[in-house]
């Protein structure tokens, strides 16, 4: 067997490997506890690792077993792959570009709007029937409930350091002045109008702030946290994708080489 295939088998083995963050990465956003009340990125990074995964195995195949036309559809399926791949790495990259929190004075921890994100993560949680399956799921976590075990004194609570969700979904906005009483139970002061979130409010454990634009706002800006962690992955693989897919033309073509050599060199002799 030609070195030139030996080299192609081994390559494609590599881009079989680097299929794996690429399912890791949309495996791990599944299973977090906002991201899988949302299901918005996950299946399709997961969909894209493991066609990576098949057309690598494809190629794998074909270049041991000196398959030329599998070895063909791989080099075509894999570069729609990359490209696809490029797509997404870009497209996570330009919707969590924006958004972050803001200090509120005497708070630790930071409060968010949700005119501060992306157009497309706003259309995600603004839509009624959409916030209302995510909501529901929200109201089942422990994300809140888990702030009452740890603080019990307002001085700790606003020192403390919040996940934008919790900030967000667990109490009322900073602005709205509303008494602490514990993290999820707060005093209304007699006049809520500063904010629509201060009066969507309510000390029932199963609503809190779920309905607050404030939530809405928490929840997107922790997507674009565990996003941009899966987009660094993302990338690394694209970018180890394309060096594999270079040096692999590069061997198919010296393969192709030798065998127009051979059959020529048969020929003459």
């Amino acid at each position: 067997m030609p070195l030139s295939n030996n080299v192609i088998g081994c390559i494609n083995f590599i881009a079989v490997l680097l299929s794996l963050p690429v399912i890791g990465a949309g495996i791990w956003l599944a299973t977090g506890t906002v991201n899988s009340c949302v299901k918005l990125l996950q299946w399709p990074v997961i969909i894209l690792g493991i066609l990576i995964l098949l057309v690598g195995l494809a190629g794998f195949i074909g270049g041991f077993w000196r398959i030329t036309w599998l070895l063909v559809v791989y080099l075509i399926a894999m570069l729609i792959l990359i490209v696809l791949l490029g797509v997404l790495v870009g497209f996570i990259y330009m919707v969590t570009i924006k958004g972050s929190g803001h200090p509120e004075p005497s708070r630790a921890y930071l409060e968010y709007s949700l005119q501060d994100f992306s157009g497309y993560l706003r259309r995600r949680v603004q839509r009624s029937y959409k916030w209302d399956r995510i909501r529901t799921c929200l109201s089942t976590t422990t994300i809140c409930s888990e702030l009452n075990q740890r603080f019990t004194l307002a001085l700790d609570f606003f020192n403390a350091h919040l996940s934008p969700i919790q900030s967000g979904c667990c109490k009322p906005p900073t602005k709205c002045g509303f008494t602490f009483v514990n993290p999820t139970y707060w005093i209304s002061p007699i006049d809520m109008s500063a904010d629509m979130d201060c009066l969507q409010w309510s000390n029932d454990q199963n609503t809190l702030c779920y309905s607050c634009d404030s939530c809405k706002a928490g929840l997107l800006a922790n997507l674009k946290v565990d996003w941009l962690k899966a987009d660094v992955f993302l990338l690394l693989a694209l970018i180890g994708l394309i060096i594999v897919y270079i040096i692999g033309c590069c061997a198919f073509r010296n393969a192709e080489t030798e065998d127009i050599f051979r059959q020529y060199k048969q020929g003459y002799t």
